[in-house]
């Protein structure tokens, strides 16, 4: 075969992505990165230097997949080096390699790659995705001794989306940026760890200098968390953000003044306390302990978030979540009264005993949530709204980890933009939601927003 020159010349971040030797990898931010042809690059690369490779590369939806990978490969694939198949979405190498562009539009298509051996994994759009899809894909990753290769996986993404807060937590949240983390994963079948390398590249528009000046002024004259998503690749500002009044500055936690987010107190005792409560089971259940001050502002000083990793729950009996609530508050409350409110859906027991019977057998009790989505989901813009001295009727202990990762990454329902999206980890909010419909919020008229009575930041 003649020699073939690819038309490509990495940028210095693309040629990072290509060099890394982690099994996982996140080429992630903002728009305009390069991050499409990187993928598209990468996986021809590997294709080319093993004959016989199956790469595979995904994106949700196949218009989405015809848009942007499959139009970066027939631009960027001399036509020598093979043949693109339409019927099949199969890019064919000449050295036996193939390229297969597929999509997984719902959570049940996964199990149409059942029976894949895929040597080497693609996925452009990775908020895109569930947790539940990626850890599906990521078991058909097999590939025979003879080929002599590690397969790896390989991801772009921009922020949003209803994958968001599971890809922030696994990449984004995994360490410093830029660098390879080791993390150790056990297999019971064969009764030992093995170690897996991850890698978060961070990704900005000023990477790519193919890019027009004009792309970037248009990314300039977004709104300002639209923008710092796109143009500087935030991850806890993105388009189509649930809740973008969320504020979580340091330099307000001290004052409680422009952030929701404050360093722990000593809760007053005259203050009430409610305890808030979502079910879960195969995925997390939640649990948000509220202090009310006199002034009407709430305070999420403690939580138990039952997840064994990001929206994976820890599948634990309703007995034993309720023993665990009592032992916490046996500690921590020292005999104050709790008031309980919780997802209503555990009083159903029309098929025996209901989890709240369970629960009350075991000396926890709740009132009936009101699971109203649209009227929730007001209360909490309308407690996140800061007044005219920065602050706001809602405030979360810097400890309150589960909550601080979820909330601010939750996304607009696509379908129905004014609720959130519920294939995102919405676990914390939803028992926010129950919590504050029972206390609803009038905002106080500005003349009121004064000084407060008690306030725990004087």
């Amino acid at each position: 075969m003649a020699r073939t020159v690819l038309d490509y010349v990495p940028t210095p971040k693309q040629a990072v992505f290509h060099a890394s030797a982690a099994d996982e990898v996140l080429y992630g931010g903002a728009a305009g990165g390069g991050k499409s042809r990187a993928i598209v690059m990468e996986a021809l690369i590997r294709a080319l230097e093993t004959p016989g490779a199956r790469c595979y590369l995904f994106r949700r939806t196949y218009p989405e997949l015809q848009d942007t990978l499959i139009s970066e490969a027939l631009r960027s694939i001399p036509p020598q080096l093979g043949r693109y198949h339409q019927t099949r979405r199969d890019f064919e190498l000449v050295n036996g390699s193939v390229l297969r562009f597929r999509h997984c539009a719902r959570d049940a298509d996964r199990f149409r790659y059942q029976g894949a051996e895929m040597h080497h994994l693609f996925i452009d759009e990775l908020t895109h995705f569930s947790l539940e899809v990626y850890d599906y894909l990521r078991t058909r990753l097999r590939a025979p001794k003879g080929l002599r290769i590690r397969p790896v996986v390989r991801c772009a993404s921009n922020p949003g989306g209803a994958g968001h807060a599971w890809v922030k937590a696994r990449f984004v949240d995994a360490g410093e940026a830029g660098a390879t983390h080791t993390r150790s994963v056990w297999s019971d079948a064969l009764q030992a760890a093995q170690e897996r390398t991850l890698l978060y590249l961070p990704a900005t528009c000023h990477d790519n200098p193919h890019l027009s000046a004009d792309y970037v002024f248009e990314l300039e004259q977004k709104p300002p968390r639209l923008r710092e998503a796109l143009l500087h690749g935030r991850w806890d500002a993105f388009e189509g953000q649930a809740f973008s009044e969320w504020r979580d500055e340091k330099e307000g936690y001290d004052t409680g003044c422009g952030s929701h987010v404050v360093r722990p107190f000593d809760v007053p005792r005259e203050w009430p306390r409610w305890r808030s409560f979502d079910f879960g089971y195969a995925r997390p259940f939640s649990v948000g302990w509220w202090a009310v001050s006199p002034d009407g502002a709430v305070y999420r000083y403690r939580e138990w978030y039952g997840a064994a990793g990001p929206d994976q729950g820890l599948r634990m009996d309703p007995s034993a979540i309720a023993r665990g609530i009592r032992e916490q508050e046996a500690a921590f409350e020292q005999g104050l009264h709790v008031s309980g409110v919780a997802d209503p859906s555990i009083f159903d027991g029309s098929r025996g005993e209901s989890i709240a019977q369970r629960m009350q057998a075991e000396g926890v009790y709740f009132e009936k949530g009101e699971n109203a989505r649209l009227p929730g989901k007001m209360q909490l813009h309308a407690r996140l709204a800061l007044d005219g001295q920065g602050r706001s009727g809602l405030y979360v202990f810097s400890t309150c980890r589960a909550f601080l990762r979820t909330l601010p990454a939750l996304a607009c329902d696509p379908a129905r933009p004014e609720d959130v999206d519920t294939a995102g980890e919405d676990h914390a909010y939803d028992e926010t939601r129950y919590f504050l419909m029972a206390r609803p919020y009038a905002p106080a008229a500005p003349k009121a927003a004064a000084r407060r009575a008690i306030d725990p930041f004087s």
